[in-house]
């Protein structure tokens, strides 16, 4: 079993940002970013946090993505916007577009941005949480590289395309962040470093047995999508979407690349306070979560997506951040 130490927020983000500074990142950029990989790590996605950072600086080292570049503006149509995202940093543009489609939202009351050539953008959810926190409901996914084979298949033809949908809800907010396999990359590469099974039987050791076995799984690039064939569907579903909306490249030409970069994503806004039923959604989503919280379940409470994040961020916040200790020298030693 592989240490965990716990680093506080505090450190852990002038760590990164440090390093950021290093990397000839402008301190406004920097900043941002720290607080991106910060914040994701202190809500307990150590796989799009802190695990990621070594990862995210290699691309910055080797090219891939461009530490000025910002997106601009190619077409628009009234709510809907296409924008280029100039392989600048994932998250950055993330941001920037999610932010952009609260604007058109709040002007049209729903927009789209549909952004090309960008980069991974870490993890789905921080976009649902910034929209949400302004009063916004979000849906934003974006295509991968294929790591996932078609229902039936073999050879990877997917994208794991994550997908988020998120809104506000009682102080917080309901936010749904998931991939289009059983478990991300992420989540697989983190419990085969603590040296544990998956909680579910989640894809294919290269023999063609089902296992959960995250080592195997890895190995053989053969993750079961969420829901069989239905999440295959999806996948290729959003892939396309993402392609067609932003004019940018689709999981076949992402692929078919050096490494992941040039990718597709789509941020849609609503503002839900231009909704006919506005007075009426909090009473709505209280009697739908009130009786989600009844299902009966043994010895254990049932929570809504991003229910048990608010929980996992007050512990991380006051005790440290639990990081593996190989991960965390991983970063120090950006720092040499």
């Amino acid at each position: 079993m592989t240490e965990t130490i716990l680093i506080p927020a505090g450190e852990m983000k002038q760590i990164f940002l440090s390093i950021l500074l290093s990397e000839g990142f402008t301190n406004e950029r920097a900043e941002a970013l720290a607080e991106v990989f910060t914040t994701n790590s202190i809500d307990g996605v150590y796989t799009h946090g802190v695990n990621r950072f070594p990862v995210f600086v290699q691309y910055v080292k080797e090219g891939f993505v461009k530490k000025e570049a910002a997106p601009d503006l190619q077409s628009a149509f009234n709510g809907m916007e296409q924008w280029n995202g100039n392989l600048g940093a994932g998250p950055l543009n993330a941001i920037a577009a999610t932010e952009r489609a609260m604007q058109l939202a709040q002007q049209f009351g729903i927009g789209c941005v549909a952004l090309a050539n960008t980069n991974h953008w870490m993890r789905a959810g921080y976009y649902g949480w910034q929209a949400a926190r302004k009063g916004f409901a979000l849906i934003a996914w974006t295509n991968t590289t294929a790591l996932m084979p078609a229902w039936g298949a073999v050879d990877a033809k997917l994208g794991n395309n994550p997908l988020v949908m998120a809104l506000p809800y009682d102080n917080e907010a309901i936010v749904l962040d998931t991939a289009m396999s059983q478990y991300s990359f992420g989540a697989m590469e983190q419990a085969k470093a603590k040296g544990e099974k998956l909680q579910v039987v989640s894809g294919y050791d290269k023999e063609g047995n089902l296992t959960d076995d995250p080592s195997a799984i890895l190995e053989s690039r053969r993750p079961l999508p969420i829901g069989y064939w239905k999440g295959a569907g999806l996948s290729l579903l959003l892939d396309i979407l993402a392609a067609v909306f932003s004019g940018g490249l689709s999981v076949n030409e992402i692929t078919k690349q050096e490494k992941e970069h040039g990718l597709s994503q789509v941020f849609i806004c609503i503002d839900l306070a231009k909704l006919g039923n506005a007075s009426m959604i909090a009473q709505t989503l209280s009697s739908i979560i009130n009786d989600f919280h009844q299902s009966q379940a043994k010895g254990k409470m049932i929570r809504y997506p991003g229910e048990r994040l608010v929980q996992t961020r007050k512990e991380n916040l006051q005790n440290g951040v639990p990081v593996l200790k190989t991960a965390w020298q991983t970063v120090l030693n950006l720092k040499a």
